[in-house]
């Protein structure tokens, strides 16, 4: 793993994949206000990025997590909403075709999303499976940006070759892409290779945020294998990886202790340290208040260095995105 070059570490961003979200996370309309509660604060403390997606929210909660960021944002006074970056992810499902693919697809997460909409991003990349339909799709979103009906343009779920060329095709139309969203956390530190993503990003110029930089909520927990675990396919997965990954929560116990702060901050702060804006996901006031902590400090480079040596040797690793392309 290669540490970005000298510059200040980037912020923290916060992830909505949970809300609305049954299947994995266990959401309940009755959350609603600790949600809100918890969006507030976020704000109160600093956190201005908020990344969501038009698919988010499963069965009959679909487009709920746009539609409760939107509520949340159109609830605050108009000066606080100044300075908030609301992202969205649109899916390049496979009815979605042609140059405006999207367009109906944009203009309800718009609606859902209240009008605060400052970046539209691809989902994933359909290279390994129906390359044909992503052009006309890119093309119809660098349209939205050059229409100025959205501020800003990302992508996900793409590895270096993929990101070149989607870069070079919004240059030669005098777009910039503005960001990369991957998978990235201690148990999933591909991005970080030699000739990887990160790499591409600091040459190009385009942020590097990571989804999942607490690995569903493993990297939290401290080391021991006596905790409950979570319902559903997170216990499962829990149940795998944990035995498997105790040098690590071990590591990062140490860490943050010295540094009097939670273990989640050490896993935030690992993203950070490697240039990458990490996307925390957000459910309660208490996650909020450490997410937004994590902030106030930075891993030295001996402490960074120690991490990278035991995630690389790590016998867990967090299973790979099927839609990442090369």
């Amino acid at each position: 793993m290669s540490a970005p070059g000298p510059s200040a570490a980037p912020g923290i961003g916060v992830g909505t994949w949970a809300w609305g979200n049954q299947f994995l996370w266990g959401y309940d309309p009755a959350q609603d206000a600790e949600l809100a509660a918890c969006f507030r604060r976020a704000v109160d403390l600093g956190l201005t990025l908020f990344d969501t997606a038009d698919s988010y929210g499963t069965g009959r909660f679909g487009g709920r997590s746009e539609s409760l960021l939107g509520d949340f944002v159109a609830d605050l006074p108009p000066d606080r909403r100044q300075g908030l970056t609301v992202a969205t992810k649109l899916a390049p499902f496979p009815w979605r075709l042609g140059r405006r693919g999207f367009e109906r697809a944009f203009e309800a997460s718009r609606r859902r999303l209240r009008g605060h909409l400052d970046r539209v991003q691809l989902h994933w990349s359909t290279a390994r499976y129906a390359p044909w339909q992503e052009g006309a799709l890119l093309e119809g979103l660098a349209d939205l940006l050059e229409q100025g009906r959205v501020g800003s343009l990302g992508v996900s779920n793409l590895g270096p070759r993929r990101l070149r060329l989607v870069h070079g095709r919004l240059a030669r139309r005098g777009l910039r892409l503005s960001s990369l969203q991957v998978q990235l956390s201690l148990l999933a530190p591909e991005a970080l290779a030699a000739g990887g993503v990160a790499l591409v990003c600091r040459e190009l110029g385009i942020d590097l945020l990571a989804y999942s930089p607490l690995a569903l909520g493993l990297l939290g927990r401290p080391p021991g294998e006596g905790q409950g675990l979570p319902a559903g396919p997170r216990g499962l997965l829990f149940r795998r990886l944990q035995p498997r990954i105790q040098p690590l929560l071990q590591t990062m116990e140490r860490i943050a202790h010295a540094h009097d702060a939670p273990m989640a901050a050490v896993a935030i702060n690992w993203c950070r340290a490697h240039g990458a804006i990490p996307l925390v996901g957000l459910r309660r006031v208490d996650q909020a208040e450490a997410a937004a902590s994590a902030a106030s400090w930075c891993l030295d480079d001996g402490e960074r260095r120690d991490l990278d040596r035991v995630a690389q040797r790590c016998e867990g690793r967090m299973p790979a995105n099927p839609f990442q392309s090369g």
